[in-house]
C-alpha cells in the first residue's frame, strides 16, 4: 500500500505560494531563479522525510492490479526521459534520466543502482538529453554562462564519464535528436527576437526550471501558432561541428525524431492545437522528400504524440474527431500501409508506446474519468476475410490491462511511459508519493489482484 504522508512536499511549496518545480511544464527562465526553486524544493524534501520519518516506499506490490512497482531513483526530483526519445544503452543495459539539479543520472538495469554522469544543469527541454543508437554515449546541450541566448553540444561518454564539447550552436538554438548511425544531431531555432508563447525570448538555451504560467494550455499554443516566428530546422555534424539548414518555415516547427534505423530520415511536427495544424511529417536530412503523412479526412480530426518504433516505423495517437474516437495508429514509410488499434476514450493516456517486439503497447493514463493507470495493451488485429479495395487501413483493438494506480499522481506531471529494452519493465515518471521519482512495474503480473481485469 501506498503511504499517505501527513504533509507532503507539494503542500508545503504551496503553503509558501510556490509551484512546486516537479509538477508544471519545463520551460527557460533564468538560472538563478532555476537554482533557488531547486533549492527550495530539495530543502523541503528533507524537511518532510526528517518530519515524518517515514521511509519512501522502495518497492510494493500494486494492491488494485498485481504488478509489483519498484522505486528506481532515491533522489527527489529526478526524473525519466519524454517518452519518445530514447534513454537505453545499445546493449539495453544502462538508462539515463534526469537529476534533481537537472544534470543526468544513469541507471543500471541489472542491479537498479545510479549513479551521476553530469552534474547539472544541462537544459532547452525535451529532448535535450538523448543516449545513442550504436555506441554508449549521452547527448545534452548546455547554455553559455556568458549568453543566454547561445548553446553549445556536448556528449558524455556513459561508461567512463568523459564529456567531450561537440559543437557551438546557432543562436537560440538547441539540438533534439540524434540520428541512427550517431553522424548527425537535429535542431532547431527561431530567428530574430520574436517571443513566444510565454513571453520569453523563444529559443532561449538558458538552463531548465519550472515555472507557473498565466494561460492555459489551449491558450498558450494558440497564440504561440498565431505569431508565425521564422524558424530554421539545421543538422549539426557531430564529428566536424558545422551546421547545415534544412528547412526554412514559419510554422511551430517541434517534436524533432529521427528514425532509429534510417540514418538520414528525421520525422518533425507542425505544433498547435492538434485540429488546427497538418500535423506530420518527414524529411530527408538533405532538406528533399517534405512529406506530410497524416492527411485530414473529418473535421476535429486530431493527431499527435508521435514516435518511432524500433523498426524504423512511425506511431501517433489518431483521434476521430477529438474526444469522440480515438485509436493508435502506424505509417509504414516504406510502402505506405497503415493499421489503426482502436482503444476506449476512458484508458486514454497523454503518451502511447511500443514494445522493441512489437508485443504489447503502453500507455501512462490521463485526466479523463477513470483513465488514471499505467496501461498494458494487448494488439488484436481484425482479421480481413478478403476485404475488397485498395490500399486499405488494418484496423484493430486494444485489449486494456491496468498495472499501476496513479490516483494519487497529479497529471500536471506526465508520466512518459517507456518499455525496457527487454521487455521486463515499463519506466515511469510520478509524483504519486510528493515528489518527482523514476519508477518501473513489472510487465508480469506478480499476483492476484481483486481489481485488476
Amino acid at each position: 500500500m501506498l503511504i499517505e504522508w501527513p504533509v507532503t512536499v507539494r503542500g508545503l511549496l504551496t503553503l509558501l505560494r510556490i509551484s512546486p518545480f516537479f509538477e508544471i511544464p519545463m520551460m527557460t527562465f533564468p538560472l538563478r531563479l532555476h537554482r533557488f526553486l531547486s533549492g527550495i524544493a530539495l530543502v523541503a524534501a528533507c524537511t518532510v522525510a526528517t518530519a515524518t520519518e517515514a521511509p519512501v516506499p522502495k518497492s510494493w506490490i500494486d494492491p488494485d492490479t498485481g504488478h509489483r512497482v519498484i522505486r528506481l531513483t532515491d533522489e527527489p526530483g529526478s526524473a525519466s526521459l519524454y517518452f519518445n526519445i530514447n534513454a537505453f544503452t545499445p546493449d539495453g543495459k544502462q538508462m539515463v534520466y534526469t537529476t534533481a539539479d537537472h544534470g543526468i543520472g544513469v541507471l543500471d538495469l541489472t542491479t537498479f543502482t545510479s549513479r551521476s554522469l553530469v552534474k547539472g544543469p544541462v537544459g532547452g527541454g525535451p529532448g535535450a538529453v538523448v543516449v545513442g543508437r550504436r555506441t554508449p554515449t549521452v547527448y545534452y546541450f548546455k547554455g553559455s554562462p556568458d549568453d543566454p541566448k547561445y548553446a553549445s553540444l556536448w556528449s558524455a561518454d556513459i561508461n567512463t564519464g568523459k564529456q567531450h564539447k561537440i559543437a557551438d550552436l546557432p543562436r537560440r538554438a538547441g539540438v533534439f535528436s540524434i540520428n541512427a548511425d550517431e553522424t548527425l544531431g537535429v535542431g532547431s531555432y527561431i530567428v530574430g527576437d520574436g517571443e513566444d508563447f510565454n513571453g520569453r525570448q523563444a529559443g532561449d538555451a538558458t538552463p531548465l526550471g519550472w515555472v507557473a504560467e498565466p494561460l492555459n494550455k489551449e491558450q498558450k499554443m494558440a497564440r504561440r501558432l498565431a505569431q508565425r516566428l521564422p524558424m530554421i530546422v539545421f543538422t549539426v555534424d557531430l564529428k566536424t561541428g558545422s551546421t547545415k539548414a534544412i528547412l526554412a518555415s514559419t510554422d511551430w516547427i517541434d517534436h524533432l525524431q529521427f528514425s532509429p534505423t534510417d540514418p538520414t530520415l528525421l520525422m518533425y511536427a507542425h505544433q498547435g492545437a492538434w485540429q488546427q495544424v497538418d500535423k506530420l511529417w518527414t524529411i530527408r536530412t538533405d532538406g528533399s522528400g517534405n512529406k506530410h503523412i497524416d492527411p485530414r479526412i473529418m473535421a476535429m480530426q486530431g493527431s499527435g504524440h508521435q514516435w518511432w518504433d524500433a523498426n524504423g516505423n512511425i506511431w501517433y495517437d489518431l483521434h476521430f474527431p477529438e474526444n469522440v474516437d480515438a485509436f493508435v495508429a502506424s505509417y509504414n514509410v516504406e510502402n505506405g500501409k497503415r493499421v489503426w488499434y482502436h482503444y476506449d476514450q476512458q484508458e486514454s493516456s497523454i503518451h502511447f508506446t511500443r514494445s522493441a517486439d512489437g508485443t504489447l503497447f503502453a500507455g501512462d493514463g490521463s485526466n479523463a474519468p477513470g483513465a488514471q493507470w499505467i496501461y498494458l495493451f494487448h494488439p488484436e488485429l481484425v482479421k480481413d476475410d478478403h476485404s475488397l479495395g485498395e490500399n486499405l487501413i488494418q484496423p484493430g483493438r486494444f485489449k486494456a490491462e491496468r498495472v499501476v494506480n496513479m490516483s494519487k499522481h497529479n497529471y500536471r506531471l506526465e508520466p512518459n511511459v517507456h518499455f525496457t529494452p527487454d521487455g521486463k519493465y515499463l519506466i515511469f515518471r510520478s509524483n504519486m508519493l510528493g515528489p518527482v521519482y523514476v519508477f518501473a512495474v513489472e510487465v508480469t503480473r506478480a499476483t492476484a489482484a481483486s481489481g485488476a481485469h
